[in-house]
């Protein structure tokens, strides 16, 4: 029977991660020799190598790629004993590490840290922005417990729960062609620059797909610069003329002269939906379901009466 200890479970996760062993000793608070010596003893109890010191960062081997992944599932099926506990006790401490899409976390995150320091005081939260991709790999290797992102994303190793669905709204520049319609259908867009976020976005995949945009002609549309935030394209609408678009919610936060820029689409269905995802194999969910109460109870009331509506598919 193989002896294997938690702690080399741990120690093992770390240098996949970090794929360093001084970074991975340091995330660990432990020296570099002892972390060493900890892996050397689990290659010796297995019988196997696993990582190949020879690369600079170091990899893992073909066996150990998979050993790893079974030490994921391994450690964090034992979390789910403290949460066994926490859940017995009614407790909400300990931390919480979220991704959130940049489009999202301009109107959540600072409604959502509020909710959680007056009810929850003793739960840590750490908060990251990332595109969708990069937050499904950190939530695969264990760097988060949950993303806030648009769904669905018709992925089969994680869970998804819808919490809000909010519409799209244009923002425009005075000197636009279709500035004096105060409802827009799709093509009113193409009438003038459409500014964009940058590639990977799948804020910016939604508004090319819902103006059926392939790719490959943006180039018609001049556009000169593609952005990573929201408000810097609305600042290039201010001063370069065009349009964007922009989630609903982040919109009415804009002061009273900027919403006076604001159009709607004609049809509802021009929209996302917010969801929190997680993997299959996280265990609080207890933790889980507070977060998704707090983020319901954070809803501006123009949000959350659109839950009823059906919105197109743009992922």
């Amino acid at each position: 029977m193989l002896n294997i200890s938690l702690i080399q479970v741990q120690y093992l996760i770390a240098l996949d991660e970090h794929r360093n062993f001084i970074k991975a000793a340091d995330a660990s608070f432990v020296t570099q020799p002892t972390l060493s010596m900890q892996m050397k003893k689990l290659e010796e109890e297995l019988g196997v190598i696993i990582f190949d010191r020879s690369r600079q960062p170091i990899e893992p081997t073909a066996i150990g790629a998979k050993i790893i992944k079974q030490a994921r599932i391994i450690f964090s099926e034992t979390a789910q004993i403290e949460t066994i506990l926490k859940d017995f006790t009614g407790d909400v401490s300990g931390s919480l590490k979220i991704g959130v899409l940049p489009t999202i976390a301009n109107a959540l995150v600072p409604r959502l840290i509020s909710k959680v320091t007056q009810k929850y005081p003793d739960l840590k939260l750490t908060i990251k922005e990332g595109l969708t991709h990069e937050i499904i790999e950190d939530l695969e290797y264990n760097r988060l417990d949950v993303g806030i992102v648009s769904t669905p994303l018709h992925n089969s190793s994680l869970i998804e729960r819808q919490l809000y669905i909010e519409k799209f709204r244009i923002y425009v520049n005075p000197n636009h062609p279709s500035y004096s319609k105060r409802s827009w259908e799709t093509e009113d867009l193409l009438a003038d620059k459409l500014w964009l976020l940058s590639e990977g976005n799948c804020f910016r995949t939604q508004a090319l797909n819902l103006c059926t945009i392939p790719d490959e002609k943006l180039n018609h549309l001049a556009l000169n610069y593609e952005s990573g935030s929201i408000q810097t394209l609305k600042k290039i609408v201010d001063l370069e003329g065009g349009a964007t678009l922009m989630p609903e919610w982040e919109a009415s936060d804009l002061d009273d002269d900027s919403i006076d820029h604001l159009r709607a689409f004609k049809s509802d269905s021009a929209g996302r939906a917010v969801g929190l995802i997680y993997t299959k194999f996280y265990a609080k969910d207890s933790v889980i379901n507070k977060l998704e109460e707090m983020i319901t109870s954070a809803l501006p009331n123009f949000v959350a009466e659109n839950n009823d509506l059906e919105i197109i598919d743009f992922v």
